[in-house]
């Protein structure tokens, strides 16, 4: 899903994924911040944004958004710059 960011600094595009599903090894574990990673939270993980940034990000197929918490770290699959949980999947119509 392509989507884009638009933070104070910097704005960033690419593929979007989602992880935490209620299926995976993520959701209830530990994030990388020391949060439980909740399927339900409109949170999402970056490589290199400091935990607690607000990110607002727009699934450009749609034009939906919403502002997720950077909680974790990743994604580490090539080509994706942000993981969503559900919710934020959810949020942005995926």
């Amino acid at each position: 899903m392509a989507w884009n960011f638009h933070g104070m600094a910097r704005a960033e595009s690419g593929i979007a994924s989602v992880y935490a599903t209620k299926g995976d090894r993520y959701a209830g574990r530990r994030s990388a911040s020391g949060e439980r990673v909740s399927p339900h939270s409109l949170t999402a993980a970056h490589r290199t944004l400091k935990f607690g940034t607000l990110v607002r990000v727009t699934n450009r197929r749609n034009g939906l958004t919403t502002v997720v918490r950077i909680t974790d770290r990743g994604p580490f699959v090539r080509g994706r710059v942000i993981d969503l949980t559900a919710a934020g999947a959810r949020a942005l119509g995926f």
